[in-house]
């Protein structure tokens, strides 16, 4: 899953940040409501958590003008108005929901989830599959031929975004900006070593190969035997 984070107080964002990633999630952060709709209007978010009270432009406008375009991203208002008033207007301006501030993580990362799957993605982008590979982003399991597979949740995080992007090149930036939602060296050997995790717990005891390591570019996952000469397992 993936949020954009509108907050203008910089350390109660740094803190949903952290939270977000302890709990699997990617998010992105704008600090005004200029950058909010900018970054909701360019990007394909799962859900957006905003704030009411934001500089250049207040929460509910930016959520009135996303739906004046026509995206409808579930949208949850986390502010400190939370009388019944603010909060009838605030879901009447488009929001999916509101959670008054203070409020627990645990809730909030429980409405978001529920948000999540509100958004109306089809089945076939909840389950994705590569021959007989099977991840089911909301249970979270992992199946091959039938049997679970037990990953970690950064290696969960890991094979989803590989079989997302099926057949594709996945370069080790791509994974560091889109698992790991951070930017340094991509050739430092964090990612060589998740993958030959990864690989060991899906390939290992199956007799087709679905992961390999493209020479010099990153790294796919492809339901096919090995190219010789491209691609190594």
């Amino acid at each position: 899953m993936k949020i954009l984070i509108v907050e203008d107080d910089l350390e109660a964002a740094a803190y949903l940040s952290k939270a977000f990633r302890e709990a699997g999630i990617v998010s992105d952060h704008a600090s005004d409501g200029e950058s909010g709709l900018f970054m909701a209007s360019e990007n394909s978010y799962d859900v957006v958590v905003i704030d009411r009270m934001l500089p250049r432009r207040d929460g509910l406008s930016v959520i009135t003008e996303l739906r004046a375009r026509g995206i409808h991203t579930p949208v949850l208002i986390l502010s400190a108005l939370g009388q019944v008033d603010d909060r009838v207007t605030g879901l009447r301006a488009g929001g999916d929901d509101y959670l008054p501030k203070p409020y627990a993580f645990n809730e909030l990362l429980a409405r978001i989830e529920v948000l999540g799957r509100r958004k109306g993605a089809p089945e076939q982008d909840m389950i994705y599959r590569v021959g007989d590979l099977e991840l089911d982003r909301l249970s979270h399991t992992v199946k091959r031929q039938g049997r679970e597979l037990l990953l970690q949740p950064r290696e969960f995080r890991l094979l989803e975004y590989l079989m997302k992007n099926a057949g594709q090149v996945v370069t080790r930036t791509m994974l560091l900006e889109n698992v790991w939602d951070y930017h340094f060296d991509p050739q430092t050997n964090v990612i060589d070593v998740h993958v030959s995790r990864l690989r060991a717990k899906i390939e290992k005891d199956f007799d087709q190969p679905l992961l390999r390591t493209v020479r010099g570019a990153g790294y796919m996952i492809k339901d096919e035997p090995k190219v010789e000469g491209r691609a190594e397992a």
